[in-house]
């Protein structure tokens, strides 16, 4: 199992939080650094010092890390035209040697589009807006050296792009896929994804989406065990009850419903709960949504007491 830290940054936190935290979660032995790609916060959080932009914050990243991998769960196809963001994570993955998984969605936060004047088309044009900026990031960073990419799509057209620069990774770095939608989601993910990814849900609404995921795959002919399954959860973990229950009020949540709504409790709840939802669900991959930046040892107790059980 995979295990990688999630954090909200738009809740409040610098770039400095960021890099405290990118660096334990590469000391401890983590998978993988991950944030939120918003431009506001959510609930009644205070927000300060205010957002920090996701790309720039994983290019800063990249150069002062070394080995965990770096993404967003998930950018928003509202936030940025697809051409500008292929050239941005390809730099991004050139930056760290070729540690970007990509995670991108369709927009889904109103607030936030409304504050800072972003466009948020309704639903069914915002997934055609998504299906298209898949096709035209995937499609630059495939293009053979030396080649152009052109599209002509209802949102994007393109002429001749020359596709550069290219990513590390070739022929791409991994795209992230998630979401709940029953139809037109696990259709893109079939074409598209090399992880799909559930958040905050439970294993039988999880399951049950991976299924639909894979009897997507399997239409267009694609084996579905090419697909990694991943899951994000809000995590708050224990040495004891006491402790369990201070970290569950440091992020503003009653200890029964975080409980049965996250990855929360004792060390050995904690592993059992994983281990439950890893069973019904197949997941190999788990996000820790990590909420309070500032306790570093809580990823240092996750690792040297629920990992090494995993």
């Amino acid at each position: 199992m995979d295990l990688r830290i999630f954090t909200e940054p738009q809740q409040g936190a610098s770039y400095d939080d960021l890099l405290r935290v990118a660096k334990a979660t590469e000391d401890n032995g983590f998978d993988a650094f991950f944030r939120s790609d918003h431009f506001l916060k959510m609930g009644s959080a205070s927000g300060l010092p205010g957002p920090t932009d996701a790309w720039v914050t994983l290019g800063a990243l990249a150069r002062e890390t070394s080995r965990i991998r770096l993404g967003t769960l998930v950018t928003a196809a509202t936030f940025r035209h697809p051409s500008v963001l292929a050239i941005s994570v390809a730099q991004v993955d050139q930056m760290s040697g070729g540690r970007v998984d990509f995670g991108l969605g369709s927009g889904w936060y109103d607030a936030e589009h409304e504050a800072y004047g972003i466009p948020m088309p309704e639903i069914k044009e915002r997934f055609d807006i998504y299906a298209e900026q898949l096709e035209i990031i995937t499609g630059l960073w495939e293009t053979p050296d030396g080649e152009t990419f052109s599209f002509t799509g209802k949102h994007y057209q393109l002429s001749d792009a020359p596709a550069l620069p290219k990513p590390a990774q070739s022929p791409r770095p991994p795209v992230i896929i998630g979401g709940g939608g029953k139809k037109r989601t696990p259709a893109l993910a079939a074409r598209f994804a090399d992880e799909f990814n559930v958040a905050f849900v439970d294993a039988a609404t999880g399951a049950a989406q991976f299924e639909r995921v894979d009897a997507a795959c399997r239409e267009i002919g694609r084996d579905p065990s090419g697909i990694i399954r991943s899951a994000a959860q809000v995590v708050a973990v224990g040495k004891d009850d006491a402790e369990f229950a201070r970290r569950a009020a440091a992020i503003g949540r009653e200890t029964a419903e975080v409980k049965q709504n996250g990855l929360a409790g004792t060390v050995a709840e904690v592993v059992d709960s994983i281990g439950r939802y890893r069973e019904a669900t197949g997941i190999t991959r788990l996000y820790l949504q990590v909420l309070d930046l500032s306790d570093l040892d809580h990823l240092e107790l996750i690792a040297s007491e629920v990992a090494r059980q995993l």
